[in-house]
């Protein structure tokens, strides 16, 4: 586990050319007939990262940064709802896939995990209304798990413009061992998929150059 700040330069170093968890539920998206979209634009994006040692361009919108500009409150309020102090972290690598990693929002006591979100306010009042994680949430939050060891992640929704008894929303997802080896398989293959495009473009490149 990493102390560097979520957001600093030496956190985003750390991070280039590895899969994280935020985008674990790209590696693993499927259609009906294959691998989604998502997965190859992920995986370009990861190639180029290595290749240039730069991170790649992402844009952030408006309802992205909300979400950036309140995680300072969300934590507090989570904080205060659960009676807990989170310590803040910045990068856990895998302990057996180099390549890869994860930034949860938060620790919590010696066997928990906080994954906040600050979504736009018709999403927060789906989830009040559902009582539900998103899937994609669920896998990201399973990948923080294998990367720390940890047993459960809660899950918070916070949107402070709703009356204060609707804020926030928190829910427990348990670590699910059978989802992480099925995870762990996953992404060893994809990582495997970029070692070997990596490699082909410096064979292919570096022949050419000296042609």
């Amino acid at each position: 586990m990493t102390e560097i700040i979520q957001g600093s330069e030496e956190w985003v170093t750390i991070r280039l050319g590895k899969a994280t968890a935020s985008r674990i539920a790209d590696v693993v998206a499927k259609t009906k007939t294959g691998w989604g979209a998502s997965r190859a634009n992920y995986a370009a994006q990861l190639i180029a990262e290595r290749l240039t040692g730069t991170l790649a361009e992402s844009y952030t919108n408006g309802a992205m940064q909300w979400g950036i500009d309140n995680e300072a409150d969300a934590r507090i309020a989570y904080e205060f709802h659960s009676d807990v102090t989170v310590e803040q972290i910045g990068f856990v690598g895998h302990p057996k896939i180099t390549m890869s990693g994860a930034s949860p929002d938060g620790l919590v006591g010696d066997d928990g995990l906080l994954e906040l979100k600050s979504p736009n306010t018709a999403t927060h009042i789906d989830t009040l209304l559902g009582q539900a994680v998103p899937s994609k949430y669920v896998t990201q939050m399973q990948w923080q798990m294998a990367c720390t060891g940890r047993n459960w992640c809660d899950y918070v929704s916070f949107d402070p413009r709703l009356p204060e008894a609707m804020r926030l929303f928190v829910k427990r997802v348990p670590r699910d061992d059978k989802m992480i080896a099925d995870l762990e398989n996953e992404v060893r293959a994809f990582l495997r998929e970029i070692d070997d495009k990596v490699a082909a473009l410096k064979t292919r490149y570096a022949l050419a150059e000296a042609a």
